[in-house]
């Protein structure tokens, strides 16, 4: 059975399923001035969102956003790893936020269902994904990028990041970002997998802070780990470290 394309509450299948996503209409160039007309409109729908997502996380309690390649399936070891964060967060008193699709996504909130824990998703429309995976119990779809963004940091006690692609990158540099432009405060950011991790991080020392560009201290920001139970005490601490100073 086609599963279909959702755009808000709407599903949609087959010829129906449109060629470009309301991100792209938003932000693509135009010739003519007819956005003059249409832009003003889709603040509303825009507004619209940030209401849906904070109506449905406000209660939320304690979370942590999971990050991670939609590319891998179970079996492979990104995503049982992603599954052991799920139950490890759940264990530890918090929810799971992931974006919902497959990949390491599915697997933390699958772990999270195992556990019992409360498993949420927050999708985005895209022409290649097919809604929410079967292991979210709280859902939103959103439309826009910007949006869906602003939910994963307000309603996350911190971020655990597994290896991934692209949309993993922005998700992590957005949220370091923020932090060091002190946007937010006291948000632990933890990678998981210094194989992965290393060249980066690596590329982050030896040419951005070597040239002025960061500073060193910058880099500690991240915490990196191999090890699923340390990611999460990491991410414990963080809190507890916050509440003890009456944060």
């Amino acid at each position: 059975m086609t599963r279909g394309y959702r755009t808000g509450p709407v599903l949609k299948r087959r010829d129906q399923v449109p060629s470009s996503t309301h991100d792209q209409r938003l932000l693509d160039t135009q010739d003519s001035a007819d956005w003059l007309h249409t832009d003003p409109w889709r603040v509303m729908r825009i507004q619209s969102e940030f209401v849906d997502g904070f109506g449905t996380l406000a209660e939320l309690g304690p979370a942590v956003s999971v990050f991670g390649s939609a590319r891998t399936g179970p079996g492979n070891p990104i995503y049982e790893a992603g599954v052991a964060v799920g139950r490890a967060l759940v264990e530890s008193g918090y929810a799971v936020i992931t974006g919902g699709g497959p990949g390491a996504m599915e697997a933390a909130n699958r772990g999270a269902v195992e556990a019992d824990g409360l498993s949420v998703g927050l999708g985005i429309e895209l022409p290649r994904e097919s809604g929410l995976n079967e292991f979210v119990d709280l859902g939103v779809n959103f439309r826009y990028f910007f949006v869906r963004k602003t939910m994963f940091l307000k309603y996350a006690q911190g971020f655990i990041v597994l290896p991934g692609g692209l949309g993993t990158l922005d998700e992590l540099f957005e949220a370091l970002t923020l932090v060091q432009t002190g946007k937010v405060t006291r948000f632990p950011i933890v990678l998981i997998g210094s194989q992965f991790w290393a060249g980066l991080l690596a590329w982050l020392r030896d040419k951005c802070v070597a040239e002025g560009m960061i500073h060193a201290d910058d880099l500690d920001l991240l915490y990196l780990t191999d090890d699923v139970q340390d990611a999460v005490d990491f991410i414990v601490a963080a809190r507890e470290n916050r509440i003890g100073n009456g944060g």
